[in-house]
């Protein structure tokens, strides 16, 4: 853990020593190299800690939508938020899982990119328009999303687009920033406060 995420932090990292957080640290270590910060943040109520494991290994087993297209929608939606630890993680999780890296570099900016077929650029802006508040998800984009996915994949995308802003809105009320998992990426950044966050990374 470093100095920066420990100063930026609003809750202790510093986890209550529970069977349940020691597991969890285990599996964590072995998994990922080290232990989560939203783990060590929500050990502190272990209620909320396992009902979010729970939900994550169901979440898991989803399958009917293609796991590019649901890593750039929880991509996108985490920058429009501004939480850099879920780009951190995501980038990282993605890259393990073998997808094109310059696809995921470029989701704050995918507007101006041109690495995106029109079906990813749909992903996108479906995930941008979930995430605004009041969302502003509209009939035309929806109705393309549908016939091009489905209709079971696009019940999925939206439920990935509304779980990531489960994620990162609490990541970044809770103060988490990256834990360097994406050691060599450099988001671009522009106007937006998320793409700043992103950037700084």
């Amino acid at each position: 853990m470093s100095l920066e995420v420990a100063a930026m932090a609003r809750v202790s990292l510093t986890a209550p020593r529970t069977r349940l957080f020691r597991l969890v640290e285990w599996y964590s270590r072995r998994a990922y190299g080290k232990v989560l910060d939203p783990a060590r943040a929500l050990a502190h109520n272990p209620r909320v800690l396992w009902s979010d494991l729970r939900f994550e290994q169901s979440l898991a087993k989803w399958n009917r939508l293609d796991p590019d297209l649901k890593a750039l929608a929880e991509m996108a939606s985490a920058a429009a938020i501004g939480c850099s630890w879920c780009v951190d993680f995501g980038y990282w999780v993605s890259r393990q899982r073998g997808m094109a890296p310059e696809k995921l570099h470029d989701v704050p900016v995918w507007r101006d990119s041109d690495v995106y077929t029109p079906l990813e650029r749909d992903v996108l802006a479906y995930a941008e328009a979930m995430t605004a508040t009041p969302p502003t998800v509209d009939d035309d984009l929806t109705a393309r999303l549908r016939d091009r996915l489905g209709e079971p994949a696009l019940v999925e995308l939206t439920a990935m687009v509304a779980v990531e802003n489960l994620r990162s809105r609490m990541n970044s009320a809770l103060g988490l920033k990256s834990q360097g998992f994406k050691d060599t990426c450099e988001v671009p950044g522009s106007a937006g406060p998320a793409d700043d966050a992103a950037a700084r990374d």
